[in-house]
């Protein structure tokens, strides 16, 4: 096996939903940090072919690569990606799980398994990604098919400021849930990311 090129040649393929996420873990690390159209949400069988090509494009080979998804509702097809490209990705099921840490994740899901979560990303970019995306705006009706085993929104996010609490309520109010907010740090994403990449946390 070779031996594991530089940590400035480190690229990182992230999803730009976890942008402030990604810049705020990354901010010291000599890396190359490329984003993916967060739009892939609604469409995660798009995400392993997008993740190909970026780190065909980009040049993964001979340097170390991270991709900053979980599994991220690809049933399992990101991972041979990642192993023909010798890159490595976040653990567990998506990004919620991440940011939260797995066992806070848990208990949230144990508690209601009927929760629908909201990153800050996706609480300032609800009309655009959930309302516009799942053609709420178009046909409101939808709201009672694609919601009907929700029980609440739960916000998760590091810091959860004044404004961000403002667009979860008003999210959980357009999906007639109650709204919840869990305050998590930073810490989790840290952890989970940066462990990945050369002169990160160990």
């Amino acid at each position: 096996m070779s031996a594991l090129a530089p940590a400035e040649s480190t690229l990182v393929v992230g999803c730009a939903a976890l942008v402030r996420e990604l810049r705020s873990a990354l901010a010291e690390l000599p890396v190359e940090l490329v984003l993916l159209p967060a739009g892939l949400h609604n469409r995660p069988e798009r995400i392993p072919a997008a993740v190909d090509e970026a780190l065909e494009q980009h040049g993964a080979a001979g340097r170390r690569a991270v991709v900053a998804y979980a599994d991220c509702g690809t049933g399992g097809r990101l991972d041979p990606v990642l192993e023909r490209h010798g890159a490595r990705r976040l653990a567990g099921a998506h990004c919620y799980e991440v940011i939260a840490s797995p066992a806070v994740f848990a208990a949230l899901a144990e508690e209601e398994p009927g929760t629908f979560y909201l990153t800050e990303f996706l609480a300032r970019s609800f009309d655009a990604l959930v309302v516009g995306g799942l053609g709420l705006d178009r046909h409101p009706e939808l709201r009672d098919t694609y919601f009907a085993h929700y029980r609440r929104v739960v916000l998760v996010v590091p810091t959860a400021t004044a404004d961000l609490v403002d667009l979860g309520r008003r999210a959980a109010a357009r999906l007639s849930l109650a709204f919840e907010v869990r305050e998590v740090g930073d810490e989790p994403f840290r952890r989970a990311l940066l462990p990945l990449v050369p002169a990160g946390i160990s």
